[in-house]
């Protein structure tokens, strides 16, 4: 049996960042290395015995192991309730992840898959995962203040319920780090204008709400998105479709920044002082496109646009935590044609394609082509209530597991302070080497 003996310990990392010690957004993958030697023992009970019991020459023999931490940050805003699109599109991938290693749908910006983690026996891969509730993001439209702490609450222990282990994974709350607003307040400084007016995330929102009636936190929170990529040193960073461009900008603020602040004589000399290492500031990450199970989760309303918690039509989307008749009642009422059968992938059909998907999501065990085999000659009126019920039947166990850990609030605080304690000592190390970098005078 193999055992790998670490001979310097790691330091603490969030899935998306670099191979130096240091996220909306959302996921990011780290890289670092550290050598480990390996030793021989012919029983479990050896790996606790002397070297004195280790034959020489098998050790003498035995190749180095490099051991890589890749590190996961990704989170959702606790705006109104999660809901269907939330769970598939973002949530579950993160259990798959921080089960398994792997995104199940992953694809790069020029559509290559990121299936390429070839296996090393002589590389031991360690995964670490920070999921965090990002309530800065939530207030760049306003909130009401008397639910905004029950909704953050509220989608931490959904996190728990869905299947994000404490015990695998650290979960927070993104302004219990401190560092999250602080480096986007500099990374601001540092941005021209004329990037976010290219924003098209904003342009949509503002026209729908009135610029007048904006606030600058709407303009600017690709800015606080990047910061939150920036503080944990992601390289790669798991996004969905629509989050293309702000990851694209995150990439530009990287290259300004290290360019402006991190090059030179000066730099090394204010690295050497505060004892940091020289080299820049931040990781330029890269985008991997998660997929929701292979199709993003659209509107009940509409099947051309995505499912939303913004929509003012409760009917539009299935909330996670939706009661069973309220499922079935919207499943019931929701949009769907005259055209006979269901059928995928017709683009005359928008909606019949987002129910199938949906179905196929919340029955993870079985492909297309059975679900096809099922459902391909019923009526609406047939396949909806099969829909529903297995829906119901998905979500029933979350909705059991979220009561018992929201009547748990000690627990569910307690989580959420071990989990931010440990993000703040990886962002606030990058914090600092941006503030040293800019010139700032830092405590010792």
């Amino acid at each position: 049996m193999k055992v790998a003996l670490p001979k310097h310990m790691m330091i603490l990392a969030i899935a998306g960042l670099s191979s130096r010690s240091c996220r909306a957004f959302a996921p990011a993958l780290v890289r670092s290395y550290v050598t480990t030697s390996t030793i021989d023992a012919t029983s479990s009970s050896r790996l606790f015995s002397t070297t004195a019991e280790v034959d020489e020459q098998q050790t003498a023999a035995a190749p180095k192991k490099k051991v890589r931490t890749r590190r996961i940050l990704s989170g959702v805003q606790p705006t109104g309730s999660l809901h269907l699109g939330n769970y598939l599109g973002a949530i579950k991938q993160w259990v798959e992840f921080q089960n398994t290693g792997k995104f199940a749908d992953a694809e790069d910006l020029d559509g290559k898959s990121f299936d390429d983690e070839k296996k090393d026996e002589d590389v031991e891969i360690v995964n670490e995962n920070f999921f965090c509730v990002v309530d800065l993001h939530a207030i760049t439209v306003p909130q009401d203040p008397s639910e905004l702490e029950e909704s953050t609450l509220a989608s931490a222990a959904l996190y728990i319920a869905a299947g994000i282990d404490p015990e695998k994974s650290k979960i927070f709350v993104q302004s219990h780090v401190p560092a999250h607003s602080e480096l986007a307040w500099l990374l601001n400084c540092a941005t021209p204008m004329n990037w976010l007016e290219r924003m098209i995330q904003f342009k949509d929102k503002a026209k729908k709400a009135g610029t007048e009636s904006v606030g600058v936190g709407l303009f600017t929170y690709p800015v606080l998105m990047a910061a939150d990529i920036l503080l944990y040193q992601a390289d790669r960073v798991p996004v969905g479709e629509d989050q293309r461009q702000h990851l694209e900008l995150a990439r530009d603020i990287v290259r300004r920044f290290n360019g402006e602040y991190c090059k030179g004589n000066p730099y090394k000399k204010r690295c050497k002082k505060a004892g940091l290492p020289s080299y820049p500031v931040f990781t330029e990450p890269e985008a991997m496109i998660v997929k929701a199970g292979g199709a993003r989760v659209m509107s009940l309303t509409d099947g051309t646009s995505k499912m939303s918690k913004s929509d003012p039509a409760d009917g539009s989307r299935i909330n996670v935590l939706d009661p069973p008749n309220v499922i079935r009642d919207k499943i019931k009422r929701c949009k769907t044609d005259a055209l006979p059968g269901v059928e995928w992938d017709n683009p005359e059909r928008p909606e019949s394609t987002n129910l199938l998907n949906i179905y196929a999501a919340v029955q993870p065990g079985r492909t297309r082509e059975d679900i096809l085999e099922e459902v391909k000659d019923m009526k609406w009126g047939e396949f909806k209530p099969l829909l529903a019920e297995a829906i119901v039947a998905h979500l029933e166990p979350i909705q059991k597991r979220y009561a018992e850990v929201r009547a748990d609030e000690g627990y569910l605080r307690r989580v959420l302070k071990e989990g931010a304690d440990a993000a703040d000592e990886i962002a606030s190390k990058t914090l600092k080497g941006a503030k040293v970098a800019m010139g700032f005078s830092v405590p010792n």
